[in-house]
């Protein structure tokens, strides 16, 4: 059985894809991937086929189908259902999880055995460019320990959402189940929220789609009372939206792009701004230039058939086309 298949959207079909690189006997589960700008695939942690966790970072090239595998020295304790978000900078954080294999959890209560669940008062960052771990201390209103939850990028690139998963000790009735992470300053804080609150969940995946976070599916909830699906609008940093209705429009962001992760121009984008700008200036001056001599020639024509006009008395109109009627 082949371990990575693509996707066609355009044709609905599926495709096993041979890969060269690591050993392809190779297998993790648990854990969550992120792919970088370049199309680079990055799955750290998890498990293996036979319940081991571990810490290395496994990289697949998707344009040339291709494996590598990192150990790098500093990565964080092994640990697998995590939450992983790619930054602008091309750093990921990772934050949570649970180092425990022989954990358990209750549905009812998302609350896990043997306190397994791992602290979010500290969080990873992975520099895609420099193969290099660092950790943060976190502040604020920090969540109690927790994993198998879902983590996107709020719209203005400044904030980390976090939403449900599973906990220690009585689970989430001693929690609230949505957080954000400031990524200015690292501090953790409840934002206010209306709607119609659902009741939290945990192995669910969450994405950004316009101006909400789409959480899909999951344990902990009552399918025959509750949607598969749930919408968050994220527009109003101020407050957030549980909400039934969906509105496909691109929201514009809350606030810039903080400096702590800015994203400069391309070569190519300088390039074509110069260019662009070349071809404005030729623009205008063909323009001046093209009125300049059309107005030269409308002059000597007009005195041309004035001449004309005294020589032979005859009284002519001078025909001008009605968009330079007021040369």
């Amino acid at each position: 059985m082949a371990l990575i298949y693509t996707f066609d959207p355009l044709h609905s079909v599926w495709n096993s894809q041979e890969i060269v690189g690591i050993n392809n006997t190779i297998r993790r589960q648990s854990l969550t991937g992120v792919i970088d700008y370049n199309g680079k695939f990055y799955l750290w942690g998890g498990t293996t086929s036979n319940d081991i966790i571990v810490n290395e970072m496994l990289i697949l090239n998707t344009i040339n189908l291709s494996w590598r595998i990192l150990y790098t020295y500093n990565a964080p304790t092994a640990r697998y259902h995590f939450g992983a978000t790619l930054l602008p900078n091309n750093k990921i954080i990772y934050i949570g999880g649970d180092d425990d294999i022989t954990s358990e959890f209750n549905n009812e209560t998302l609350s896990t055995t043997g306190d397994a669940a791992l602290s979010l008062e500290e969080i990873y960052i992975y520099d895609i460019i420099d193969d290099n771990w660092e950790s943060k201390p976190t502040t604020g209103k920090i969540p109690s320990n927790r994993a198998a939850f879902s983590t996107i990028l709020g719209l203005d690139s400044q904030r980390i959402i976090i939403y449900g998963g599973i906990f220690n000790g009585p689970g989430y009735y001693r929690d609230s189940s949505l957080y954000v992470l400031d990524l200015t300053n690292f501090n953790w804080y409840i934002p206010k929220i209306t709607g119609k609150i659902p009741k939290p969940r945990a192995f669910h995946k969450a994405n950004v789609i316009s101006r909400y976070m789409v959480i899909t599916f999951g344990v902990g909830y009552d399918r025959k009372v509750e949607s598969d699906i749930l919408l968050l609008d994220i527009s109003n940093n101020e407050e957030y939206l549980w909400t039934t209705s969906f509105d496909p429009s691109v929201p514009k962001s809350p606030s810039p792009i903080s400096p702590s992760f800015p994203t400069p121009p391309s070569s190519s984008q300088t390039s074509n701004n110069s260019s662009d700008n070349s071809k404005m200036v030729g623009a205008i001056t063909g323009s001046l230039l093209s009125g300049l001599f059309l107005s030269v020639g409308i002059f000597f024509l007009h005195k041309w058939n004035k001449n004309k006009q005294n020589q032979k008395h005859i009284t002519r109109t001078l025909l001008i086309p009605h968009s330079y009627s007021n040369c």
